[in-house]
């Protein structure tokens, strides 16, 4: 299982890597394997404002329709498109080409919910 030292990651299995006050949002090695064959990737809150653990989305696989959290507050600002014409990204590649959303991240968002890699490690076991 591929979990990156260098993101942070919810309980809800979305990974997050933030640069500044951008964050790039996706979910993990993990979440991909347990959803199977990801067919299509519903992103609609582009330019919303939205509350960590918010829902921003959806990721449709062959037997689920499983919701995307949030992990902190802020603004979606940018939707992968190459998602529409290639969601398997998201099983191929989770933390590379699969991301999900960019975010701008709101001022004093709360990052105290965000896990390390072991950490999330050791939820998944």
């Amino acid at each position: 299982m591929n979990t990156p030292s260098e993101l942070k990651y919810t309980k809800d299995h979305e990974w997050i890597k933030i640069e500044g006050n951008v964050a790039t949002i996706g979910i993990t090695d993990f979440a991909q394997g347990e959803l199977g064959d990801i067919v299509y990737v519903d992103v609609d809150t582009v330019d919303d404002d939205l509350e960590g653990g918010a829902v921003f989305g959806s990721v449709e696989a062959v037997k689920t329709v499983s919701d995307l959290f949030l992990p902190i507050a802020g603004k979606v600002i940018e939707f992968n498109s190459g998602l529409e014409d290639q969601p398997e990204l998201l099983n191929t590649n989770p933390y590379g080409d699969g991301w999900i959303i960019k975010l701008e991240i709101a001022e004093g968002a709360d990052h105290s919910e965000l896990l390390s890699a072991e950490e999330y490690q050791a939820i998944i076991g």
